[in-house]
């Protein structure tokens, strides 16, 4: 079964721009897959503007958010896994979703539960 993420970026985005206002993303510029513009995040996050007037060739599929950008005056393609997106928001208002931050397979390994057997 697919992930609930992307379906909710989309909803949320569609919703943002429905509602006249700007739809931006919290990303982690440290997960695997992101191609973002070097020396524009902080922290290893960065905000971006993924709005209809802000984007050429916006995609949002089921893994992905693609587009190009422009950034310091030179179009960029910018490729978000939908695993690396931390929130989705209205600009004006702050409104949206949080999403977790995935976790490694070593903690998801490391986090199974163990049955115990009581005599």
């Amino acid at each position: 079964m697919s992930g609930v993420i992307p379906y909710l970026i989309r909803a949320y985005c569609d919703w943002i721009e429905d509602n006249k206002l700007t739809p931006y993303l919290l990303v982690n510029t440290k997960s695997v897959g992101v191609v973002v513009p070097e020396g524009h995040d902080a922290n290893g996050k960065m905000v971006l503007n993924i709005s209809s007037s802000a984007t050429v060739g916006r995609t949002i599929n089921n893994e992905a958010i693609i587009f190009k950008a422009r950034f310091q005056g030179k179009s960029q393609k910018i490729v978000v896994p939908c695993n690396a997106v931390l929130s989705i928001y209205a600009h004006e208002n702050g409104e949206g979703m949080m999403f977790d931050m995935p976790k490694s397979d070593q903690e998801k390994n490391d986090k199974k539960p163990s049955l115990k057997i009581l005599d």
